[in-house]
């Protein structure tokens, strides 16, 4: 029998931390006096009280540490509580949001997907657009965390092979949580700063430099405006690109980097991998526009680099609309939302890793044909993959692309073509936000998508952000026995 106490007074406390967040968005909109302050008073008054009531409700149950049923049960209520609390403000405010759509929204800043059903994002208050990337930025340090403290203990699509390196869990879930806390907060607040001065030196001002660094480097992509990035200074473009690939990679290197070591990040070779598939698609991007015609100069070349690097990190934010480059670029960029950044990056999707672990098995199978008494084993950065590791990941594939599968069919039967469902759902799954067709893409968005499909991308974003298995897991037979 699960414990539920413990679980509900981390939660309960958390919950109230979150709403406690909203009065920064209810000053600003209380100072620039347009009426929407009130909405957001509410709504954090109702998120810290039922937070701190299930918080102190208890309270005398509380322990030191999480068994792995308690883990995945604060993980997924964790990430549940935050989406329906941070929904509040879209609804009693501006923008007036319907239950639904005001779901998807939040759903989408927290699970850094980027996704919007707003129009009219350069006339909304600016509390409001603060909220957005304020949930976004909470969000992508929220999943960095969960990849480096949780998943490894969990044992979620092979990211237990992180268990034995850079920060050790030593099979726990909270002994260490606070010291790995504490540094990655540190960098990913660092990084916030340095890209809001890059955009400052772009051109843009105070408020939108600070809001725009917080959903880059969150790997966010909420932009303040309906044109995202397009009619921002090749500067702050650039800016945007180095940060969001930053934002890619696995945040235990910059740790270990600020520590004054820098061999891990020089030789991590997930990382390697990383910027060599981006490197290898942006040069397929240039082939792409040449045979569609057109000439490569500095304006193309920077609309390239920005937007493999926004859909390879799964940013979503925009500078051309590259649902007009033809055929091939469309394929590499779905490609480049089947691979996404780095583990314990603020990237979703299924991460270059996974595709390393596979690449090193198949090898080693390719290998046992060749020299069939040959004895060789799996490794991953000098170290043996156990057969845990790679039934984990195995599995992992499994589910992404039966639930990508799922999910396209669903928004087929629901009426979409089969361009916007397959693109949709894949946008959606690996949290990168633009998909392609007529409404969803770069320069659209998805208010014209009936309810039906809105909650069909909400549960996609939700399970993709979780890495699946660990919202699966809550739906077994077995978890609930124990």
């Amino acid at each position: 029998m699960i414990d539920y106490r413990p679980v509900g007074f981390i939660l309960g406390w958390l919950v109230a931390g979150f709403g406690a967040t909203m009065a920064l968005p209810m000053g600003f909109d209380i100072a620039d006096g347009n009426g929407n302050g009130p909405a957001f008073a509410l709504s954090m008054a109702i998120t810290v009280t039922i937070g701190a009531m299930v918080g102190l409700a208890c309270a005398g149950s509380r322990r030191p540490d999480l068994d792995l049923r308690q883990g995945f049960l604060l993980t997924v209520g964790a990430w549940v509580a935050f989406t329906a609390f941070g929904a509040l403000p879209f609804h009693l405010g501006e923008p007036d949001l319907d239950i639904t759509d005001s779901i998807f929204e939040s759903t989408s800043a927290l699970t850094a997907t980027g996704a919007t059903v707003i129009a009219g994002l350069d006339d909304l208050p600016r509390g409001v657009l603060l909220w957005r990337v304020l949930v976004t930025w909470i969000g992508g340090i929220g999943v960095v965390l969960l990849a480096i403290i949780m998943l490894p203990v969990l044992g979620i699509g092979g990211m237990q092979l992180l268990r034995t390196s850079d920060f050790n869990t030593l099979g726990k879930i909270m002994p260490r949580a606070k010291e790995i806390a504490i540094s990655i907060g540190a960098v990913y607040l660092v990084l916030t700063l340095a890209c809001s001065f890059g955009y400052v030196m772009g051109g843009l001002s105070g408020f939108d430099a600070a809001t725009h660094a917080m959903s880059t480097v969150a790997t966010g992509g909420m932009a303040n405006y309906d044109r995202s990035f397009i009619d921002f200074s090749p500067t702050t473009q650039y800016v945007a690109i180095v940060f969001m690939l930053l934002g890619g990679m696995s945040f235990v290197r910059f740790v270990q980097l600020g520590a004054g070591d820098p061999r891990p990040l020089l030789q991590d070779s997930q990382i390697r991998a990383f910027l060599g598939v981006y490197l290898v698609l942006c040069l397929g991007l240039i082939l792409a526009r040449l045979d569609n015609g057109e000439t490569i100069a500095e304006l193309a070349l920077r609309e390239i680099f920005f937007s493999m690097a926004s859909v390879i990190t799964t940013t979503g934010f925009a500078n051309a609309d590259y649902g007009t480059w033809g055929p091939l670029a469309a394929t590499l960029f779905f490609c480049a939302m089947m691979v996404c950044g780095c583990s314990g990056s603020t990237s979703g999707g299924p991460k270059i890793f996974r595709y390393q672990l596979l690449v090193s098995a198949v090898t080693v199978e390719i290998g046992a044909l060749n020299s069939p008494n040959a004895v060789a084993l799996p490794r991953y950065q000098g170290r043996t993959i156990t057969p845990d590791v790679m039934n984990s990941v195995v599995g992992f594939f499994m589910l992404f692309f039966l639930t990508l599968g799922i999910g396209a069919v669903a928004l087929v039967l629901i009426g979409l073509d089969p361009v916007t469902a397959i693109s949709g759902a894949a946008a959606a799954l690996t949290n990168v936000g633009p998909g392609f067709g007529p409404h969803i893409g770069p320069v659209g968005n998805y208010a014209g998508l009936s309810d039906a499909a809105i909650w069909v991308t909400i549960i996609l974003m939700f399970v993709g952000r979780l890495e699946l298995l660990t919202v699966y897991v809550i739906f077994t037979a077995a978890y609930w026995r124990g």
